[in-house]
Parts: C-alpha cells; structure tokens; sequence
C-alpha cells in the first residue's frame, strides 16, 4: 500500500519545499507519514470541518495549500479550537501535508492556474524567485500576461468577478483610469507588497489579494488599476492537486483515491447595496 513519504516525495519533484518563502512553513505539518494511506483529501485549507469531512470519508491524508500550522501554538489547551482540531486530526491518525508558497512559485503551479483561469497568455513570471532545483529553470511568484482581447476597466472587472466566481470583490481605478486593459499581473493570496514589479512589467491591472487600505491608495497613486477578488480564489488547488496525484497514481500504480474537499472555507460573505 502507498505510504504518505512516497506522495510527498513525488510532489516535492514537482514543487521543491526549498523554493519556499523563508517564512513559510511548508511541507510535513502533523502526522506519521509513513503509514499507509488509504485515501487522500485536497483542501485549500484545513479547518475543523475539513478534518470531520475527512474523518467521514475515510481520508487519513489531508493535502492543503495553507498550512495547517502557519502560527507556532504557544500551548496545547484543548479549549481552543485550533489545538482541538490538532488533537482530533492525532486520535484518528491522519497526516497532514501543506504546500503554500512553493506551489505558489513552482512553474505549473498556483499562478500558472489562476492565469489559466483568466485567459492570459503570453506569461512571464512576476517576481523572480531563482531557479527550481530540479528542473533548474527559473521560478518567480506571480505572473504577467495577455487577455485575449482588450476590455474596458468595467468590463475587467466582470471578467474577473466570472471566471473566479466570486460573490464580490474589490477594485480600485487610478485618476486617470485606462483606456482599456490587456496586460495583467496576477498573484494569488496576499501579493499587495508587489504592486510596484506589476507596474513595471507594463501591466496595467494587477490582481491580487488582501490589499490593505493604504497600499491601494499607493497603487492608485502609481497609476495602476487593481482588482482584489480575495484570498479564496486560491480553492483552485483543490481540484489541480487531485488531478496531480490522481496522475501521478496512475503512474506508479499507487493504491490511494484522492478526493477534492467539498468544505466551503471562504469565511466572508457579501452584502451589496444596490
């Protein structure tokens, strides 16, 4: 039977733990992984009702995209949830795996898929990142490309809100506003810290997350358009991450189903004014 050590070995071909952000923490987060693994579960993330979905489905594998342990616990008091939901994942024996910042910057990785999901082409990486160290190409977080055609800000801003799905989202339209727009930035999760590698690389919108306040009003300064759909589009993951292993499976005959979470971990909800 397939153990966790041989799954994690042939991600980290793919998505080299070393080609990380110094302060992420990637890669084995909880668990025995050298036990046999009878089913695995993608998620963005793992929250307490990710861990009973898996529980109930069998899963004693939890492969996610953030990490289950981004903050150390100062203390193990069962009366907080994230320490509870440890204890939980321990008494039923499940391992979990986390790939956050080097899926983000692996070439066919997070960005590739959210460019995919935006029609660009023409790619390029956004923020250099060195070379992978297998492949040994180079790797950046982020990238620029091509829409298929140009499009008004309004009408980018459908384009976004459609193809990511979301309920609403956030933009903001420099004085003055582009005539159209074509070249775009995109980088999934929090990337407002890069706005000004976006402007330069002649984007004329960059999409990213959670941008704070004061940072919008500096890419609005800078004369870069912005459209913030959230942190969540990054769920993508769960399904490219069952079609990676589900591929790899056939390959080396490994025994394991992969199974996509079917949780909806996006913790804000919208209310719009008409």
């Amino acid at each position: 039977m397939t153990n966790g050590l041989e799954i994690i070995q042939q991600f980290e071909q793919f998505a080299a733990p070393s080609i990380a952000e110094d302060w992420d923490h990637v890669g084995l987060q909880l668990g025995d992984p050298s036990q046999p693994v009878k089913k695995v579960l993608t998620t963005l993330d793992v929250r307490p009702a990710v861990v009973d979905e898996a529980i109930r489905l069998g899963a004693n594998f939890i492969f996610s995209h953030h990490p289950l342990m981004f903050r150390p616990a100062k203390d193990l008091d069962l009366r907080q949830p994230q320490n509870a939901m440890y204890a939980k994942l321990l008494r039923h024996g499940i391992t979990v795996y986390s790939a956050h910042t080097n899926l983000d910057t692996a070439n066919g990785g997070m960005n590739d898929w959210l460019a995919a999901q935006l029609e660009l082409t023409n790619l390029t990486g956004l923020v250099p990142a060195g070379k992978d160290p297998v492949s040994e190409q180079p790797v950046a977080m982020g990238r620029v490309g091509d829409l298929p055609k140009p499009l008004s800000p309004t009408s980018f801003v459908d384009w976004v809100q459609k193809h990511f799905a979301v309920k609403g989202l956030r933009y903001v339209l420099p004085d003055p506003a582009p005539q159209t727009v074509q070249r775009v930035a995109i980088l999934g999760g929090s990337g407002g810290d890069f706005y000004r590698q976006a402007k330069a690389a002649g984007a004329q919108a960059y999409v990213t997350g959670d941008v704070s306040y004061h940072v919008a009003q500096d890419m609005q300064a800078s004369g870069l358009m912005l459209v913030d759909p959230g942190h969540h589009i990054e769920v993508v993951a769960a399904l490219k991450l069952q079609a990676l292993l589900k591929s790899w499976a056939t390959e080396k005959a490994w025994t394991c189903p992969v199974v996509v979470s079917q949780v909806n971990t996006e913790p804000f909800n919208f209310r719009m004014k008409g």
